[in-house]
């Protein structure tokens, strides 16, 4: 038999133990993400929400857009998104959130049901990711397929996996690359699957390029060390080497139509805070090896206890070669350490410390330990010594970690019973393999006795592998349930799809008309991206993509935000619904998941506006090129082009009558409680409050409260406030009540003339466009003959839009205050704009070299493999030529 049909038949021979293995992972992973969430009485098995901070704020939201889209009820398509935003660059959020094939999945459930459907592909995500590992250690070393499928539930269930990325789903693609381009880093090795190999490659890296850069890098350590142990020549070595590294380039070349639009959306998006990077103290880096441990600020690196056992006696066990235990010690070592040292940390996270969980690469470090817990097992169930000396450096770990603060009361709980079980079965194990009938000789006539060693013998290897799986069981659901606990105690939380949805998305349908205007879902958010969830098309918008002109514009207008300005909120304000064609806005009472009521009264209403639309005229000599001022007032009046505000002095004083400053703080216990803010407008205009750095509530004489949210750190800011109209008498009275400690700058107050508004937008009416038609990525706009001036698209003014007016080229759209501006000269009637996202052009010529290259590259090899395949004509040898070689001799 030749060397190509030997390698085909021991690949076969092979791969039902990997299937086994597989899918005993698939399932064991499943059962116990389901069983933990039951005993968390967590969404879906109880009456706990699951969606916090993220998973509520940006990824079920964003499922909900998908499905949309894949069901025709989008506003947009795959290039904007006209729903979020006043009109926001989607290909990069794809790229983001929902690139994963897995996240087609939302498609076959009802658009009700949108928070089951994330959650069945979380499930799906983690029990491939463990299948996926399963089947990477059987590659990498035969043994017992049922070890395999615990191990890969280990890494599936990591402490990353259920403590982080259970709410981050985009994340569990890196769980899922890592093993798999470890796989592609084996087929290198073995010149098998290049095809294969370079769409696995490309497809972690569009599912989800951040995790599956750092999959990449761990994978080509795990090649590294593999080469440096596989008893290869140099030559050799080298070519399986630059196999893999030609596979990933061409990878990652094929993803980077892609990739490279959304990095190029990370250099236009609002810039986050700097961060500095500190490591953890190394109680804490160990604390988290044990189970039920949390904390949002260090490495999540537990992977069960027998999985860290058989990882910590790797260097103690002797039937183990010796360079194998070193490589394997030395690279889990390297990489635990690598995470406390800022270069090598920057190196991990694409050079830019995160603004969340700044160790969003624990994964990695994760499956080195269930790959070096392999290691260790699939040469045979540790020697006791080797266990004990596990044991030992388990017993060091447990009193160092048993300082840190991150150590929950119920780990001294499970932590023995864990213990025990993990020892216990690899004990068992042990003496199962030191029994002289362990493996008995095999004889074609002899019969193997049915109990070897007698049914105590039997009954061995069953209890080993109940300990070690009820021990698996056990941790793996408590370390879940717990981690589900205290998420909800430390983050903010949102309900799932319910009754307050349905009825804000029946009020936004029964007002939607879009492009004639828009229909804003409200001030009163359920999440922050509700125009995603309910419909309409709002200034809402939270991504890590957020524009930077977008967040600074509507700050400028008097917008609040959070989440560091990444996540602006709607601005219920008649001037900008006015400047951004906002014709009805839904009102909806508060939400009583987040007030803690059980009920609060009231349906959501719909109030109607007459405004301008989409596209506007503005005369000659109008100033497009300064930028906005201090006050949201005056810069609302700027984009507008005409004065409708009075913009009043104000005093301020405290509760006692006495002057105090812009300063204004929770009153200390025993003082009289509030400061109040006075000015003088004339009667009947609209009060409006701008207090972007104040929290609490503000209430206009008798009238309803306002309330303002921001706090001392500078991560939110509070919105502009419509409070209510000046009263005959012309004095505004505003009481103030804080709960932190903030600010009312000048110019807080603002008195909107509501006749000279409707002035202006009729005026706005009159010269704007008289046809506008939006079809997914462009628009275009029939314009009054003769216009001059600058046509305004009610739009901010992202990277990537070209406009032209006529029939002209088109060109890079000009900017209006932070809106999309083009130029008029009195002979053209149309208007057109096209968006086409920063990086496409550029991803796309790589992409088509990375497609031209692997055609070339597979049709060469075709023509070799042909070529070698040709019979060759026999030719009579010559009288002095020597005998040729045996095959084999």
């Amino acid at each position: 038999m030749d060397r190509p049909t030997l390698r085909r038949a021991v690949s076969r021979g092979s791969s039902r133990p990997r299937r086994d293995a597989a899918l005993l992972a698939w399932l064991l992973t499943a059962v116990l993400f389901c069983a933990a969430d039951t005993v968390a009485r967590g969404y879906p098995f109880g009456p706990r929400t699951r969606a916090v901070n993220d998973l509520g704020n940006q990824y079920v939201p964003f499922h909900a857009h998908l499905w949309d889209l894949l069901h025709g009820r989008a506003d947009g398509g795959l290039l904007v998104n006209w729903q979020s935003g006043y009109g926001s660059s989607f290909l990069p959020d794809l790229g983001t959130y929902l690139s994963s094939p897995f996240a087609l999945l939302v498609a076959v459930f009802p658009r009700a049901e949108i928070d089951l459907a994330v959650y069945v592909i979380t499930v799906l995500k983690t029990a491939c990711a463990g299948a996926a590992m399963a089947w990477l250690l059987l590659a990498l070393r035969p043994g017992r397929r049922w070890a395999a499928g615990l191990l890969g539930t280990s890494y599936a269930l990591c402490g990353w996996s259920v403590a982080v990325a259970s709410y981050n789903p985009m994340w569990l693609d890196g769980l899922l690359a890592l093993p798999l381009f470890c796989l592609v880093g084996e087929w290198a090795l073995t010149g098998r699957r290049p095809l294969l190999g370079v769409l696995v490659v490309a497809e972690g890296w569009i599912a989800n390029f951040y995790t599956a850069y750092m999959a990449t890098l761990a994978a080509g350590l795990v090649l590294l060390l593999r080469l440096a142990l596989a008893d290869l020549d140099r030559a050799r070595r080298v070519r399986a080497a630059a196999r893999a590294a030609v596979t990933a380039a061409l990878g990652i070349g094929l993803a980077a139509p892609l990739v490279a639009v959304v990095w190029s959306g990370t250099r236009h998006a609002y810039p986050g805070r700097a961060v500095d990077f500190t490591p953890v103290p190394a109680r804490d880096l160990l604390a988290r090896l044990l189970p039920t441990t949390y904390t949002f600020a260090s490495p999540a690196v537990w992977v069960g206890t027998t999985a860290l056992l058989l990882a910590f006696a790797l260097p103690f066990d002797r039937r183990v070669p010796r360079r194998v235990r070193a490589g394997w010690t030395v690279l889990v070592a390297a990489v635990a350490l690598s995470f406390q040292w800022g270069p090598t940390h920057l190196l991990w996270h694409a050079f830019a410390t995160p603004q969340g969980s700044a160790y969003r690469q624990a994964f990695v470090l994760c499956g080195l330990l269930v790959m070096a817990a392999w290691t260790s097992f699939a040469h045979g169930p540790p020697e006791p010594r080797a266990l004990a000396a596990a044991g030992a450096l388990l017993g060091l770990t447990v009193a160092v970690a048993s300082r840190s603060a991150v150590v929950h009361p119920v780990t001294w709980l499970v932590l023995p019973l864990a213990v025990a079980g993990a020892l216990g079965g690899l004990l068992l194990l042990a003496r199962d393999a030191r029994h002289p009938d362990a493996r008995p000789a095999r004889h074609p006539d002899a019969r193997p006795a049915r109990y070897p060693g007698g049914p105590r013998r039997a009954l061995l290897a069953p209890l080993a592998v109940l300990l070690l799986f009820g021990g698996q069981f056990g941790e793996t659901v408590a370390t879940s349930a717990v981690a589900s606990r205290l998420r909800l105690g430390h983050m903010d939380d949102y309900a799932p799809w319910g009754a307050r949805q349905r009825a804000q998305a029946a009020a936004v349908a029964s007002a939607d008309d879009w492009p004639a205007h828009r229909t804003e879902p409200g001030r009163e958010q359920t999440v922050g991206n509700d125009p995603l969830t309910v419909g309409g098309q709002g200034a809402q918008y939270y991504s890590s993509l957020t524009s930077d002109v977008l967040s600074r514009t509507l700050t400028a207008l008097g917008g609040g935000w959070t989440s560091r300005g990444r996540s602006v909120q709607s601005l219920d304000n008649d001037v900008t619904d006015a400047l951004f064609s906002v014709g009805a806005r839904v009102h909806s009472p508060p939400d009583p998941h987040q007030t803690r009521l059980a009920r609060l009264g009231g349906a959501p209403t719909v109030t109607r506006a007459e405004v301008p639309p989409l596209v506007t005229v503005r005369p000659p000599g109008t100033d497009v090129s300064s930028g906005f001022g201090p006050s949201p007032y005056r810069n609302q009046e700027l984009l507008l082009g005409t004065r409708v505000y009075t913009v009043p002095r104000l005093t301020v004083r405290a509760a006692d009558g006495a002057p105090a400053g812009r300063y204004v703080g929770v009153p200390e216990e025993g003082t009289a409680s509030g400061v109040t803010v006075t000015a003088r407008c004339r009667p009947g205009r609209k009060v409006h409050l701008w207090a972007p750095h104040y929290s609490g509530t503000a209430r206009l004489g008798t009238g309803p409260e306002a309330r303002f949210s921001a706090d001392e750190r500078g991560t939110k800011i509070a919105a502009m406030e419509p409070l209510g109209t000046v009263p005959a008498s012309g004095r505004v009275r505003i009481a103030l009540t804080p709960d932190l400690r903030g600010r009312v700058p000048d110019g807080a107050v603002g008195c909107l003339d509501t006749a000279r508004l409707r002035t202006a937008v009729q005026r706005l009416r009159a010269t704007g466009a008289t046809r506008v038609r939006v079809a997914g990525a462009t628009v275009e706009a029939r314009l009054p003959a003769g216009s001059t001036g600058t046509a305004v698209v009610a739009a901010p003014r992202i990277a990537g839009w070209r406009c032209a007016a006529g029939a002209g080229p088109l060109e890079p759209a000009r900017r209006f205050h932070g809106l999309i501006a083009v130029p008029l000269d009195g002979s053209a009637t149309t208007v057109r704009c096209a968006f086409r996202p920063p990086g496409l052009r550029l991803g796309t010529a790589v992409g088509a070299t990375a497609l031209l290259a692997l055609l070339l590259t597979r049709a060469s090899a075709a023509l070799r493999g042909r070529r070698a395949a040709r019979p060759h004509r026999p030719t009579r040898p010559s009288a002095t030529a020597a005998p040729p070689e045996r095959v084999g001799a």
